[in-house]
């Protein structure tokens, strides 16, 4: 079975209705990057980056999976699929996908403040518990802290998602600009003879080549378009 690696990014999510730090009028807006999504925010004032965060995953509960998560998650009938995303959400598990890599952590989880990356104490949030009061501590006497990969911090699964790069027979990019590094070095692991399919409505800084299939939409819409090309009209 040929093997799929997709890499995806905020613009899968928006369809779902989730706003990125991005965005206008999101979330993000109120607070700056600075505040609540680097280690020396959470440093500065812990319980306020504890309440953004039950902000955010209450938004990700009022919300579904896309049309291209679950075309995605289908795509395993036909292929080995292995997503790496930059998205902290779970709307690809959510979907159906069985091989998901989370770059930038993931926001149904918390951890350890003092390891975070240790995975005794990294724990999921049931959905009826997505509150975390602010002081609450992990089970080592450090504060509990999302298990989010902060600017600044190292990308613990990049070496995990390089060595799946390295085995695509087909490379596909979704809805990131792909100007977010490490995660954006990632298509260059990519053997030379895997095919390369990007779809993201605004131009995206890839180099041109044969094997590059751009489809300039959104992510559900290409997501049709690449089943339509590597498996026949969707159901």
């Amino acid at each position: 079975m040929k093997k799929i690696v997709v890499l995806t990014g905020a613009g899968i999510s928006a369809e779902s209705g989730l706003s990125t730090f991005r965005d206008a009028g999101g979330l993000w807006d109120n607070y700056p990057v600075e505040q609540v999504a680097t280690p020396e925010g959470w440093a500065r004032d812990p319980a306020l980056v504890t309440r953004f965060y039950n902000n955010l995953r209450r938004q990700l509960l009022a919300v579904r999976p896309s049309r291209a998560h679950e075309l995605l998650a289908r795509l395993e009938q036909h292929y080995a699929v292995t997503v790496v995303t930059q998205n902290v959400d779970d709307l690809h598990e959510r979907a159906g996908s069985t091989h998901v890599i989370h770059l930038h952590g993931e926001l149904m989880k918390v951890a350890s403040s003092r390891e975070p990356n240790n995975p005794r104490y990294i724990r999921t949030l049931a959905p009826g518990e997505v509150e975390v009061e602010p002081g609450t501590l992990a089970p080592d006497g450090s504060l509990l802290r999302p298990w989010i990969v902060w600017f600044g911090e190292a990308v613990p699964n990049m070496e995990l998602a390089c060595e799946e790069a390295e085995k695509a027979d087909i490379f596909v990019v979704i809805g990131t600009s792909l100007n977010v590094y490490p995660a954006a070095g990632l298509v260059r692991y990519a053997p030379a003879s895997a095919p390369l399919y990007v779809i993201d409505p605004k131009p995206v800084p890839v180099a041109r080549s044969p094997r590059l299939h751009f489809f300039q939409t959104t992510a559900s819409t290409g997501m049709e378009l690449l089943w339509k090309e590597l498996v026949g009209d969707p159901e």
